[in-house]
């Protein structure tokens, strides 16, 4: 079976549209039976598309175990899989439902991170979509991406959608405690952080000084932790999106 086949795989209700909400898809994903139904083959570490069902809700998600991790010289301490968890924690309290829902749990092959799937618009140009200025969701994303220290967003981890809204897949190099950023997104490298952005900023600053900060601790070691708050502090006192730093590639290989 190839990804999108599940029937039905249920929508995220995204601006009050029909579908599941975050709620209903966080308590199937932990509570529902998963069963692997395909591998996703161009994955880097093992990817297994699956069915979680629970009573008569069944939808597609992606199933990512610890046992299939490839070991990273930079990225020592814990798992991927928590990474992932720790970015959709991250997402979440922005508001901006960048990173579908996301939790950790046991699977066939052992604890690992499963995420909602997420069905893309094909039709999409993604090297051209990933250039674009003019939509405030990428944007949302690069500074999230700031936020979380990512490492690798790649075109081919964005997925914009047929109702408009863009997610944010593939969080597993994230959170390091040293500057890491390597993205696509630099086309407001140096611009004015918008108000707005400013001011979901400080909430999220907020909370990592209070729960989210509590949920992050099981996830990430201290130190990473505290980095994040330090970006966020840095973020909010330059008001401006960040520059390449030239210490080290600023854009992901290979870049879609």
């Amino acid at each position: 079976m190839t990804p999108g086949e599940l029937t039905p795989p249920l929508a995220l209700s995204v601006d009050g549209s029909p579908g599941i909400s975050v709620d209903e898809a966080l308590a199937l994903l932990r509570g529902g039976r998963l069963a692997i139904e395909g591998r996703v083959v161009d994955a880097s570490n093992a990817t297994f598309y699956c069915s979680v069902t629970c009573d008569d809700q069944v939808a597609a998600c992606v199933y990512k175990p610890i046992a299939g991790e490839r070991p990273l010289w930079d990225f020592p301490d814990g798992t991927l899989a928590e990474r992932e968890v720790a970015a959709y924690e991250v997402s979440a309290v922005t508001g901006w439902l960048i990173v579908p829902p996301t939790v950790y749990r046991d699977g066939p092959a052992g604890p690992g991170m499963v995420q909602l799937w997420v069905d893309t618009d094909e039709t999409v140009d993604i090297a051209r979509f990933m250039r674009r200025r003019d939509l405030e969701r990428l944007r949302q994303i690069a500074v999230f991406d700031a936020v979380v220290n990512n490492a690798d967003r790649k075109g081919g981890h964005l997925l914009p959608t047929v109702d408009g809204h863009v997610y944010g897949v593939d969080h597993g190099v994230t959170f390091s405690a040293e500057d890491k950023l390597r993205t696509v997104l630099w086309q407001w490298a140096g611009a004015r952080l918008p108000g707005p952005m400013c001011d979901v900023l400080r909430t999220l600053r907020a909370a990592l000084d209070g729960d989210l900060g509590e949920r992050l601790d099981d996830l990430l070691t201290r130190r990473e932790v505290r980095q994040t708050k330090s970006r966020v502090d840095r973020l909010l006192a330059a008001g401006r999106h960040p520059e390449p730093s030239g210490d080290w590639p600023a854009v992901p290989w290979p870049p879609i």
